[in-house]
């Protein structure tokens, strides 16, 4: 039986003119991996409201579960809450759990639950929220669409908090063999080999170094036993 499938949106014109580096896609990746739920398509798209909103109905029928970061903060341009009610045909506003979690946050920290910020308690209805334990803004699921923060450390908590609810398959492992031969030399036993295991996934990494041409190979599936038979056979081949 085939893992869970996942896919991912990545929401911000800061990330697409460069200014800010993305590096929730990387973590999500890895956590969904350790968790057996196959990470199958990312798309990064601007502060545009058609946009995100044809991205998540793209992609909320074709995978088990969707993840977004990014847009759910106090300021204009922070739109995704209203794109993700739109997607879904949900009304949104300010929600009365979400508001008495910011009021308690921002009274400890002795701040104003002001105007801007209580655009962080605006959820689509019927939505669940996603606990935030390091800046209190709550993220919430609609649906299938798991709706996140953009700052990486409020991103990693809310993935933290909502994996181990979602049931996922058996984890991917995987095993690395450098070759220092020329890919060209290595495509053809590769492509034999994948043929032969067409359940586990094989992908070749070319790298150049004091002179020398090679490529590490990455074996990875769901089955120990088969990843582990077809790393024996790539290096006997390349022995």
């Amino acid at each position: 039986m085939s893992n869970p499938t996942a896919a991912m949106i990545v929401i911000g014109d800061e990330i697409l003119s460069g200014r800010t580096r993305d590096s929730n896609m990387h973590h999500l990746a890895g956590a969904l991996t350790e968790v057996g739920i196959d990470l199958k398509e990312v798309r990064v798209v601007s502060d545009d409201h058609g946009a995100i909103i044809a991205a998540v109905q793209a992609l909320s029928v074709a995978y088990t579960h969707v993840f977004t970061s990014g847009g759910i903060g106090p300021t204009h341009d922070d739109i995704t809450a209203d794109c993700i009610a739109a997607a879904f045909n949900r009304e949104i506003g300010v929600r009365d759990d979400a508001r008495q979690i910011l009021a308690e946050h921002y009274a400890r920290a002795g701040t104003e639950l002001n105007d801007a910020r209580l655009r962080m308690a605006r959820i689509p209805d019927g939505a669940a929220l996603i606990e935030n334990s390091v800046s209190a803004a709550p993220g919430f699921v609609v649906e299938n669409v798991h709706v996140m923060a953009g700052v990486p450390a409020v991103f990693e908590a809310m993935v933290a908090s909502v994996l181990p609810g979602l049931t996922g398959g058996r984890p991917l492992i995987s095993q690395t063999l450098r070759i220092d031969w020329g890919e060209g030399d290595i495509a053809g036993p590769l492509g034999v080999l994948a043929k032969e295991y067409p359940h586990l996934s094989m992908g070749s990494y070319p790298f150049q170094k004091d002179g020398i041409y090679g490529a590490h190979v990455v074996i990875r599936g769901s089955d120990p036993g088969m990843v582990e038979a077809a790393m024996d056979k790539l290096k006997a081949a390349f022995a």
